[in-house]
């Protein structure tokens, strides 16, 4: 899918009226005419708001339909399909223009979670935290993959999964108790506890803080 979007970003559409750039936008979720899918979920659309088609189409749409709105011309991507579309303002469609290189992250991002998640089947056998900590700092991951890369923590017992995972500001509350429940674990096993004042680690058995002094 990405490298189609970039294809089509990298024509050059012009429009009819104007001979001005036609913009890749997201497509409408319906069909402005009939209720319909547009059949692609881009389009190419004129957005120069001194195109003669948009200028007069505010007169037009007034006298005609009584309204407050006007025309863009527009062109569906891979076919020869162009039609000349009501807007209610000039603002329509500007903020659904294509930003190609935030859809290269998201696509970045889905291949980074993808192997991640192949990579959860073989991670408590190799000691390999990588996956783990990629799928439970994912926010965009599903639940039940990030509960699931959760409880491989203890099963790890590596303790580099600390900071990480303290530093990180989870938006599920049960999530972050789950993580703080695994993390408890893992520093019983290592007979360890986090310092209250300076977050160091010292021996569990220790009352004072080899690090900041202070008395536990």
């Amino acid at each position: 899918m990405l490298s189609t979007v970039i294809k089509y970003s990298e024509e050059k559409h012009y429009c009819p009226h104007c001979s001005g750039d036609l913009t890749l936008c997201h497509a409408p979720q319906v069909h402005v005419g009939d209720g319909l899918g547009w059949g692609s979920e881009y389009l190419f659309i004129c957005l120069n708001d001194t195109c003669p088609l948009f200028v007069k189409g505010w007169d037009y749409i007034a006298n005609q339909y009584g309204h407050v709105g006007s025309y863009r011309y527009m062109e569906i991507p891979g076919s020869k399909e162009t039609y000349t579309m009501m807007v209610a303002g000039k603002d329509a469609f500007t903020g659904s223009i294509v930003d190609i290189e935030a859809l290269k992250k998201q696509n970045e991002r889905y291949m980074t979670q993808k192997k991640a998640l192949a990579a959860l089947d073989t991670a408590v056998e190799e000691k390999n935290l990588e996956p783990v900590l990629t799928i439970i700092l994912d926010e965009s991951a599903k639940v039940e993959d990030r509960k699931r890369a959760i409880e491989m923590l203890p099963q790890i017992n590596d303790l580099s999964c600390l900071d990480p995972l303290r530093n990180h500001s989870f938006r599920d509350e049960h999530l972050a108790m789950e993580v703080n429940l695994a993390l408890k674990k893992v520093l019983e096993a290592n007979f360890v506890k986090e310092c209250p004042y300076c977050s160091e680690l010292v021996k569990l058995q220790a009352k004072i803080c080899k690090h900041c002094s202070k008395e536990l």
